[in-house]
């Protein structure tokens, strides 16, 4: 069921968690965080984002004829109000 979008606080919080329990506590077999289905972006002049798995991996784990890619470009505000014209 989808709970809407997903806060990055929590995220933070369980990845500390598992990462201490994997640390201090390894007999316990504790899993590695899964960001599978977690937002990821990179805050550069050439901002990037991406959520799921990359496409090369979604094809070699469900097969590349069941694949649906979705892609989009946009001008941040910073960009787009430095070359607007006067």
């Amino acid at each position: 069921a989808d709970n809407g979008p997903v806060e990055l606080t929590p995220v933070a919080i369980q990845a500390g968690e598992l990462l201490a329990s994997r640390l201090f506590a390894p007999h316990l077999g504790c899993p590695k965080m899964d960001y599978n289905l977690i937002a990821t972006t990179i805050f550069t002049p050439a901002e990037y984002g991406c959520v799921g798995l990359s496409e090369e991996a979604a094809a070699a784990k469900f097969g590349a004829d069941k694949l649906e890619v979705f892609m989009t470009e946009f001008s941040s505000l910073e960009v787009g109000a430095a070359h607007r014209p006067l």
